[in-house]
């Protein structure tokens, strides 16, 4: 028995556990929310952060989230450049998918600290333009900001399978909190979200890459959209099986050669 394994691998679950306590989604129903500065960014609050869906069972972050290159998306957008349909689509597939992230507090549960929620990106359209709307404002202002009505539907009440989450932004302008020392905890005692992950080398990816175009000797693979999707109008592709031949030969020609 390796304990040193078993250890590493506890430690990874912990963490995984830990990390969860970092993050919030709408649960069914209305919940009151606040957006508040990132303590990180105080200029903006809105956390772009790319992921790759549909390499087997995993979600893998991107490189591009930390601003370095990511193989994946350099061999997608050679695909698409070539000017050929389904090499398009292939890399229209292999692209990273954005996703948005905002730190908030839940009313009624200040006292749990500051939490990320993570948004498509209907939903972050519609904050961008009530943010730039005059009558609004910054929506995130400490002192002057305001609250949001967030309701979430399930599949079976949106009639869909993927449940809808709407916004509502309330009128009143309000503090984030009276009390001065909580109010100096949630702008100051913050996680840079960007340590939640784990980032992956370059090198992880071209082999992540390198598996996902050579599972098995037929030179097939299915190509899978599994983002987290929890906005309006957005859903996920049916998975779509794609021989694989010519875009292995792309691979080869942007890596190999």
């Amino acid at each position: 028995m390796d304990i040193n394994a078993i250890k590493s691998r506890l430690n990874q679950l912990q963490n995984q556990s830990s990390n969860k306590n970092n993050f919030w989604k709408p649960p069914a129903g209305k919940t009151v929310v606040r957006i508040v500065p990132y303590a990180f960014n105080k200029d903006n609050p809105f956390i772009e952060m790319f992921f790759h869906y549909g390499f087997g069972n995993k979600t893998i972050i991107s490189p591009l989230s930390f601003g370095k290159p990511d193989p994946v998306n350099e061999f997608a957008q050679k695909l698409k450049s070539t000017g050929e349909k389904d090499e398009w689509l292939h890399g229209r597939r292999l692209e990273p998918k954005m996703r948005t992230y905002a730190p908030i507090i839940v009313r009624n549960g200040e006292g749990e600290g500051v939490k990320f929620w993570g948004f498509g990106k209907t939903v972050y359209q519609e904050l961008l333009s009530i943010i730039a709307d005059p009558d609004y404002g910054d929506i995130t202002d400490p002192m002057n900001g305001r609250d949001i009505m967030v309701e979430r539907q399930t599949p079976a009440e949106a009639g869909n399978q993927y449940g809808k989450t709407t916004i509502r932004v309330k009128p009143n302008q309000t503090s984030i909190t009276d009390d001065s020392q909580m109010l100096e905890k949630i702008l100051d005692s913050q996680v840079e979200i960007k340590t939640l992950w784990e980032e992956p080398s370059y090198e992880q990816l071209k082999e992540e890459l390198n598996n996902f175009l050579n599972p098995d000797e037929d030179g097939e693979t299915v190509s899978t959209d599994t983002a987290p999707w929890d906005s309006k109008n957005e859903k996920k592709s049916e998975p779509v099986a794609e021989t694989t031949s010519n875009v292995e030969d792309a691979f080869d020609e942007l890596f190999n050669s």
